[in-house]
């Protein structure tokens, strides 16, 4: 997608190329050495450590989940940092990113909380003592099953303060034109934004971890953001 300013074509700004770099270089070392410790675990996780917080937002699947995410960074995130400063911008990024996360730990702990009340609470011992030591509990119960699921999924990527920045763009230039590619038609931002959450949230409610993806965390990025610039005010009356 493209939208019609030539922003676009402007240099990038400090913390923009900066988490971009960081994201580049720490996915080269993820391929060169085993890094599944930065991802984001669920904190009941023999795996999980605080810091995942932090080093999952710098963390990506692949080569494709990576420019799709700091495509879209350089695209919005630049303008904001323009709008807002480098410090403001810095804090949001990470706002939405940590938001994102909060939000997605939460919804897996309910999900948790329900399926381990179907358990003995003597097996899921036992499946906790096993777990620990990488091992698997043998069984075909469901429940047991979608335990052993949860608790070893793993969150990567930056997409929840991505999405945080595209709500953060939406909102302050809300009529701004993008150039969709799919499908090949112009639609204000501010549309684009409600189409994207409006989606998100039907997927986070159906399929909070569908093909992989934490739609969870996408949706909590978008509603830190909300919050965030909703407590700093708006602090300019014309749009673009």
């Amino acid at each position: 997608m493209s939208y019609n300013t030539n922003t676009i074509f402007d240099k990038s700004t400090p913390v923009v190329t900066n988490i971009i770099i960081i994201n580049v270089l720490m996915l080269i070392a993820s391929k060169a050495f085993n890094l599944y410790s930065f991802a984001l675990f669920y904190p009941s996780s023999p795996f999980f450590q605080p810091y995942q917080f932090i080093t999952h937002m710098f963390m990506h699947g692949g080569i494709f989940h990576l420019v799709f995410n700091m495509y879209a960074l350089w695209m919005f995130g630049k303008i904001l940092e323009k709008t807002w400063g480098s410090q403001r911008f810095f804090l949001y990024y990470f706002v939405t990113g940590l938001g994102a996360a909060a939000l997605y730990t939460l919804v897996n702990y309910f999900q948790l909380s329900s399926i381990q009340s179907h358990i003995n609470p003597e097996i899921l011992e036992s499946m906790k003592s096993l777990l620990s030591q990488e091992l698997r509990y043998s069984s075909t119960d469901f429940y047991i099953n979608q335990w052993y699921d949860l608790i070893n999924v793993y969150v990567v990527g930056a997409s929840g303060a991505v999405f945080g920045v595209l709500l953060g763009f939406g909102m302050l230039f809300p009529n701004t034109v993008l150039q969709l590619l799919f499908p090949p038609v112009r639609l204000k931002v501010k549309y684009f934004v409600m189409i994207y959450g409006a989606i998100e949230l039907y997927l986070a409610i159906n399929n909070p971890v569908g093909g992989g993806i934490a739609h969870t965390a996408h949706l909590g990025g978008m509603i830190f953001g909300f919050i965030l610039i909703k407590i700093w005010g708006k602090k300019r009356n014309v749009f673009y």
